[in-house]
């Protein structure tokens, strides 16, 4: 129930300030999941973490996200909603400010070459997103 949340946290974690509109979309079930709850969660937060790094089960919404991450990666997200990239937005600034080391772990298994974080450099700094 809560891949919305997290994928769009992940997926917006790099892609969150692509405007392209999506020729197909992501799933929007999700959408009405609260991802204050989650990012505020250690416990939430972690199994997604677990399941996003290999490091545990994925529950049905985050094995989905797994699944769709690395395409959002490459192609910057363009099936994500504008409501989705917002919402990656803010996951991905807390991650970076509360959560640095989740973020880290991510980018090496997601970004292992940084191509998407020099990608998205200048975006995310316009952001007030430090990497």
């Amino acid at each position: 129930m809560q891949i919305v949340v997290l994928f769009t946290f992940l997926s917006g974690i790099l892609f969150s300030f692509c405007l392209a509109k999506p020729a197909k979309s992501y799933t929007n079930k999700y959408d009405n999941v609260n991802i204050d709850e989650i990012l505020n969660s250690d416990r939430l937060l972690k199994n997604y973490m677990n399941c996003l790094l290999d490091k545990g089960r994925c529950t049905p919404d985050g094995a989905e996200l797994k699944k769709n991450l690395p395409e959002a990666l490459e192609d910057d997200c363009s099936k994500c909603s504008e409501y989705q990239r917002n919402r990656g937005a803010k996951a991905l600034k807390y991650l970076i400010e509360h959560k640095r080391s989740y973020y880290d772990q991510l980018e090496r298994k997601y970004d292992p070459e940084r191509k998407y974080r020099k990608r998205y450099e200048a975006s995310f700094k316009r952001e007030g997103i430090n990497l």
